[in-house]
């Protein structure tokens, strides 16, 4: 199974939405690198075009259509900002005495593995130039990343009682369940190639040997009690889901009545918490049945709707922090993205020397 080796920056889906390039080519501070191999400069530290190309390599399937030159620049420009970000973040980092322990960089590069064993793993990493200690640099960079992002942003976030009584006031008619409801969560694996996969490893099993290594290496993690949710962010190939953790929310019974006679078959089957393995076709579908909701008006005292509405409060106030945070440590830094100029100055149109894939 073909794997991207990294999933790039935990903040790059918040940097180019929210923040694009704004701010990448500064005035004062654009002048010309000290040389070509320098795409940007953060807070004085150089980033370099074979740190980009080999965070490139990782993203890169064999099996797909070679992208053309402007899909591999706009590919590295992407991974550029987002090594910028997470400059910022590291700086960030070493303010807070953030540092990985030897275990969690263990554990993360185990689940970058995955179902590869060693030796195909450490063959992989070979065919696209990369050694296993840039490797381990990689993880343990997002690692530090990640943790200045939970102490920074989401351990911040506190919902309390009285918001949620406020919100369960004001929307009471949302909580009448008009039928049975199922919510239910998934892990899809899809036998052919899929360009457009949506997982945060762009990992696409292509073949049905490879699904089916997929499958097992998953039902074995499921079994052994690692998260659904954090598979399912990392393995699904269902873009709508994937980036919910795989959470497809609340299904009405009418909904399931229509599904394909398997997937009906099996939600029914199913009693709360309980994991069905579905195959329709190409694809294999893990379902999880989260929890189920009986007919009539839900009321505050029910600890179910108290959870839904603190999680949904707390979502949304976290997306909202992590993208003011963002911004706030992005405008105190001084970056200069020299490819992003080259770009701007070529009309979109780079160097050769900068196209290589």
């Amino acid at each position: 199974m073909e794997r991207a080796l990294l999933s790039r920056s935990i903040v790059a889906g918040v940097v180019v939405g929210a923040l694009g390039l704004t701010g990448a080519c500064g005035g004062a501070n654009s002048a010309a690198p000290a040389s070509a191999d320098v795409w940007a400069v953060v807070n004085g530290k150089q980033l370099r075009r074979d740190h980009v190309e080999r965070l490139y390599r990782t993203m890169l399937n064999p099996e797909a259509p070679a992208p053309t030159d402007e899909e591999a620049l706009g590919a590295k420009l992407g991974i550029l900002e987002d090594m910028i970000q997470d400059e910022i973040l590291l700086t960030r980092s070493a303010a807070l005495k953030i540092e990985p322990t030897a275990d969690e960089v263990a554990k993360a590069l185990a689940d970058q593995r995955g179902a590869l064993s060693e030796e195909a793993f450490t063959k992989q990493l070979g065919d696209r130039r990369i050694t296993m200690d840039e490797f381990r640099e990689e993880v343990r960079r997002e690692i530090m990343v990640r943790k200045v992002v939970e102490k920074e942003v989401t351990d911040k976030i506190v919902i309390a009682d009285d918001e949620v009584t406020a919100f369960f006031d004001k929307n009471r008619a949302q909580f009448n369940i008009l039928e049975r409801q199922y919510h239910l969560a998934q892990i899809v694996v899809n036998s052919q190639p899929n360009p457009q996969v949506g997982n945060r490893r762009n990992d696409d099993a292509s073949t049905p040997e490879q699904a089916q290594r997929k499958v097992t290496m998953l039902t074995e993690r499921l079994r052994t009690g690692d998260s659904f949710a954090e598979l399912a962010a990392d393995f699904s190939e269902d873009q709508q889901s994937a980036g919910n953790g795989g959470d497809i929310g609340f299904v009405p019974q009418s909904r399931i009545d229509q599904a394909p006679p398997q997937l009906r078959q099996a939600v029914m089957a199913m009693k709360q918490g309980q994991m069905s393995t579905v195959t329709a076709g190409p694809q294999v579908t893990i379902l999880a049945l989260v929890a189920v909701q009986e007919p009539g008006q839900r009321e505050i005292g029910n600890p179910e709707v108290k959870e839904a509405i603190r999680s949904g409060l707390k979502d949304r106030r976290t997306q909202l922090l992590q993208t003011a945070f963002l911004s706030r440590i992005r405008s105190e830094a001084t970056i200069v993205n020299h490819l992003a100029k080259t770009l701007v100055d070529g009309a979109g149109k780079a160097p050769d020397a900068a196209i290589s894939k």
